[in-house]
């Protein structure tokens, strides 16, 4: 790790445990409602009831296995129709339009439907989990197939270079970034649309236990349940940028001293 990583971290920990004390003090002191902010002190010990008694597990089970099958689903239908309209004008000049306007409504405008056609099972989840992060893959990997070097591809076209081969090797490679953009801003999609359905209709899943407590006005573990997010997003981006520099090795990196 070098230095300016280094040291980054260490004013990140330091605000962090300020803010921390900050919020402690006060609450001690009674100058901010724990009814409306609760207490480090609380939350810590409503984590530790729910980790200890493996409450929370189930749930996280279940939020995670919709996040991840939507994830995998909206990049692999995502992925397969940026390749298949991004050098067909016609289909692109038909589906552009609708692609625009479905990716520009609420997905809790949506939501209702899902969970009509799907129930509140988990498949309502997995499906607006695999919409919310279908969009962004196929706007940005049909921005690669568009970003591909035109007289390159004219190149192997005067070398009677097959469509197939075109494809394979070099649109595909050249979408490669493109695509693991669209992951990292996928894993935050696919929770997000996880955590939505659970809050239209669930009856298990971290957004339920969110939406349950803020019914009875329980804020502790209301923040529990948002740190427990706020870590797990944190585990998935970190995990996307090994995949990031492992996919991308090749990549000369940018010198920023």
């Amino acid at each position: 790790m070098d230095k300016t990583k280094l040291k980054s971290r260490v004013i990140l920990c330091s605000l962090l445990v300020i803010l921390v004390v900050i919020w402690q003090f006060l609450s001690e002191k009674g100058m901010i409602n724990q009814m409306f902010f609760s207490s480090p002190k609380a939350v810590w010990q409503d984590l530790k009831e729910m980790f200890g008694s493996g409450y929370i597990f189930p749930h996280l089970k279940v939020t995670l296995c919709a996040a991840f099958l939507g994830l995998f689903y909206g990049i692999v239908f995502g992925t397969l129709t940026a390749f298949l309209v991004g050098n067909n004008k016609v289909l692109i000049n038909i589906l552009e339009p609708i692609f625009v306007g479905i990716h520009g409504l609420p997905l809790l405008a949506l939501g209702p439907l899902f969970v009509v056609w799907f129930g509140i099972g988990m498949k309502s989840k997995i499906f607006m989990a695999t919409i919310n992060v279908f969009f962004l893959v196929f706007f940005n990997v049909y921005a690669g197939v568009k970003d591909v070097d035109v007289q390159l591809i004219n190149t192997l076209k005067l070398m009677r270079a097959s469509k197939l081969q075109i494809m394979l090797k070099v649109i595909m490679p050249s979408c490669i970034p493109w695509l693991i953009a669209s992951l990292k801003a996928g894993v935050g999609a696919a929770v997000l649309g996880a955590i939505v359905g659970e809050y239209l209709g669930a009856s298990a899943g971290l957004g339920w236990i969110i939406q349950t407590a803020g019914g009875y006005y329980n804020i502790t573990r209301v923040i529990a349940c948002v740190l427990v997010l706020m870590v797990i997003m944190f585990i998935l981006d970190a995990i996307v940028k090994k995949i990031d520099k492992s996919v991308l090795k090749w990549r000369p990196s940018v010198d920023k001293s």
